[in-house]
């Protein structure tokens, strides 16, 4: 029986969506991690960030991130601190090859993604923003602002003005980031995302995503400035080489995209079948 495109999206969104196995999984590597910088730190504070816990992470390759607020580090310390949270973790699990991966900590429980967790030191900044604030390392040799709480508080904002479509949506533009390897950060599509989606007063999955490839591809994957004021500019890509890398990726996913859309109406099967490809095979198919 075939699907319709709204119905081949939805399908597709409970593929996205994290298991109760892999949530279960991270709360098990949690314990165990908090009890080692406990020791280690004795941290003011230890909790979970990123994607994971927010409604917008991908099944089998979001990894678990962790902020931990360690007391009593000077601002000129980021490499150190780093470092004695590396080693720390690396004498509790000296067996998962734990390595520095700024401005994170990574501990590779398995080789899969999901298996991951990274930790995050950070200092407590000081400054008054509304939200909870700290600092940790910006990879270029400085520190940068970061408030989980505001990034959540702004997505949630948008995502329920629109009915909780946002969510979903950053989470079609995710997945196109793991299925096609796009050397992207997770953090600068989701705010790019929901920047886009602030300014809708509706949302149609397969026609929003393809605008949102179109607007990515308008601004050229530029940096952006946090819209919440903490962290400054957000960059897409780590290195030049991996920018490149990644417009030539997104020039191909707004070409895939626009013929998917123009099919939609006349030819149901044809957009299927240009969605699997933009998606490497992981979007459903047209037959149930």
């Amino acid at each position: 029986m075939p699907r319709t495109i709204n119905k081949g999206f939805t399908n597709f969104l409970s593929k996205l969506t994290p298991t109760s196995v892999e949530s279960k999984t991270a709360k098990n590597h949690r314990a165990s991690i908090k009890a080692c910088l406990k020791s280690n730190f004795n941290f003011r504070e230890f909790f979970r960030s990123g994607s994971f816990g927010n409604g917008t992470s991908i099944s089998g390759h979001s990894d678990v991130d962790y902020f931990v607020c360690i007391p009593n580090f000077s601002p000129n310390s980021r490499t150190f601190l780093l470092t004695q949270v590396r080693n720390a973790l690396d004498g509790r699990f000296p067996r998962t090859r734990v390595r520095v991966s700024c401005p994170a900590v990574k501990v590779p429980f398995g080789t899969e993604a999901k298996e991951s967790t990274e930790v995050v030191p950070a200092l407590i900044d000081t400054s008054k923003s509304g939200y909870r604030t700290y600092n940790i390392p910006d990879c270029y040799g400085g520190w940068m602002r970061s408030s989980p709480d505001a990034h959540n508080e702004y997505v949630r904002k948008i995502d329920n003005k629109l009915n909780g479509k946002v969510k979903p949506l950053v989470r079609f533009i995710k997945a196109w980031k793991y299925y096609r390897q796009v050397p992207i950060s997770s953090f600068y599509l989701e705010l790019r995302v929901a920047r886009y989606a602030e300014q809708k007063s509706s949302i149609v999955y397969d026609k929003d995503i393809k605008r949102i490839f179109n607007f990515l591809s308008d601004n050229q994957l530029a940096k952006m400035q946090d819209p919440m004021g903490i962290s400054g500019y957000i960059h897409p890509c780590s290195t030049p080489a991996k920018l490149k890398e990644a417009k030539s990726k997104l020039a191909t996913a707004l070409s895939r995209a626009t013929k998917a859309v123009a099919a939609r109406e006349n030819d149901v099967k044809n957009a299927f079948d240009w969605w699997k490809l933009l998606y490497n095979n992981n979007f459903p198919s047209y037959y149930k």
